[in-house]
């Protein structure tokens, strides 16, 4: 199962930024602002693009994809990078 974690409340802090600041920059709500920083709202590309571009830092800096290492992809029937075609 992939899970997302994110480092928003962090780097928002590192500029001083509220939640309801950020949120009216991003143009979304303080509570979808939230959900986003607790890693409950899985962002479009579209918002995610904003909020990184906003605290200066790339998308993957910001969203953290983590995969349980317990499924590896060859569980789950799909190809994994090391397999040739």
């Amino acid at each position: 199962m992939m899970k997302m974690r994110t480092r928003i409340k962090e780097l928002r802090a590192r500029y001083d930024l509220t939640q309801d600041e950020l949120a009216d920059i991003v143009d979304v709500s303080r509570r979808t602002m939230l959900y986003l920083e607790k890693g409950k709202y899985n962002p479009s590309l579209f918002l995610a693009y904003k909020v990184a571009k906003t605290l200066n830092s790339t998308i993957e800096e910001v969203f953290i994809i983590e995969e349980d290492e317990r499924i590896s992809s060859s569980d789950r029937g799909q190809p994994s990078f090391t397999q040739q075609f």
